[in-house]
């Protein structure tokens, strides 16, 4: 049951779905009237020909472009201001970015700047400037993030991460081609794949959860449990790949609507300070928040645990919940997420700031289980 009893939903941009979908963008763009692209990328993704599939496209049918792939992982604040710098040097009319949530949350914010003026910290959850208008077009190229559908952006400034958020921070179309998104190397599979479980678990028991949230959410954990491993250790098979692309945009459909929650919260300190990639945080931080919080709805977690497979006859709820946990624990392990943040390059040191950081983030309000700072160092030093 949903925690809430009103709720609003807005989940604006047009989604492309399937194998081969990346073939439409030439049409799109000349359906727009667009005239010059900007393709926002980094440049491991040049590397391996994910940008020529979009590329040659173009070419095929004249469309003028140039690419900006200098996008960093865990952007920086002056990775952002240089795209839309090169976006209005170029005289571009329109930005398509290919690859995961770093590249699409790079062209999300330099979108800001360029329709808004300013500087991108202007635009950080609780300043004063609100974003007015979108851009981009997304391809994702894992199943992560699920940025081609937020209203979200998670921007690096400093050690700390800092979110732009806004209805038109959402892209204006998303392409969801598995012919993108097949064999990816297995740490990022594994990483991005169990962030879309972390997001679709968080906002399932999120204080925000609403009916059609927990529809999608629910769905969400069902495809990851049951197509993860094969999407990791295979590079051929486009049925799990697509099934994984389809659950993380679920989940981007439904924490869009929700926020996340302690784990989100906990996960970007630790990346912004270690450098630990985002889904591998939360991967390992996932199943030690769940027991904390699987006090305060256990018939939400035990309903995730039906989700995943798991047989839950004759156990009561708080029992069927932990069953829940250990499923994502033997999920992790399966595709082999570290066991530990510390294994991972986390520090024990650097427990206390991390905690400060993680409760200046609004996603601990609406996590199930009333949370203090104690709480969360306690969480930390378990995870380490």
């Amino acid at each position: 049951m949903a925690f809430q009893d009103q709720f609003s939903y807005y989940g604006p941009t047009r989604v492309l779905m399937g194998r081969g979908s990346m073939s439409v963008l030439p049409d799109l763009l000349t359906e727009n009237k667009l005239k010059k692209t900007l393709i926002v990328t980094g440049p491991g993704l040049v590397k391996a020909g994910k940008v020529k599939v979009g590329t040659d496209l173009m070419d095929s049918e004249k469309h003028p472009y140039v690419i900006f792939d200098q996008v960093e992982p865990n952007p920086p604040i002056q990775n952002v201001h240089d795209c839309a710098d090169y976006y209005l040097k170029e005289k571009c009319d329109n930005m398509v970015t290919v690859g995961g949530g770093s590249p699409m949350d790079t062209a999300k914010t330099a979108g800001v700047i360029i329709k808004n003026g300013g500087r991108i910290s202007d635009y950080f959850v609780g300043s004063s400037k609100e974003v007015s208008e979108r851009i981009p077009y997304c391809i994702p190229t894992t199943y992560g993030t699920a940025s081609e559908v937020t209203p979200f952006a998670v921007i690096t400034d400093g050690h700390f991460k800092s979110t732009v958020a806004g209805p038109n921070l959402i892209p204006n179309v998303g392409i969801i081609d598995s012919d993108i998104a097949v064999n990816l190397p297995a740490p990022i599979a594994a990483a991005t794949g169990m962030d879309t479980l972390t997001h679709a678990i968080e906002c399932y028991v999120s204080r925000l959860s609403n009916p059609i949230s927990e529809t999608l959410a629910l769905r969400a954990i069902n495809l990851v449990s049951k197509n993860l491993r094969q999407a990791v250790f295979t590079e051929h098979n486009h049925t799990a790949t697509m099934n994984m692309m389809i659950a993380c945009t679920m989940a981007g459909f439904a924490f869009s609507q929700t926020r996340l929650g302690n784990v989100h919260a906990m996960s970007h300190p630790v990346s912004g300070h270690y450098g630990v990639p985002h889904g591998v945080a939360n991967a390992i931080l996932l199943s030690r928040v769940m027991d904390f919080n699987r006090y305060a709805c256990p018939e939400k977690f035990a309903e995730i645990a039906i989700a995943m497979g798991e047989d839950i006859a004759g156990l009561g709820d708080v029992d069927a919940a932990m069953m829940a946990v250990e499923a994502v624990e033997n999920l992790a392990g399966d595709v082999g997420i570290p066991s530990s943040l510390g294994e991972a390059g986390a520090r024990s040191e650097g427990i206390p700031v991390m905690a400060e950081d993680t409760m200046k983030s609004g996603n601990v309000a609406v996590n199930p289980r009333k949370t203090t700072l104690q709480d969360i160092i306690a969480l930390y030093e378990e995870a380490m």
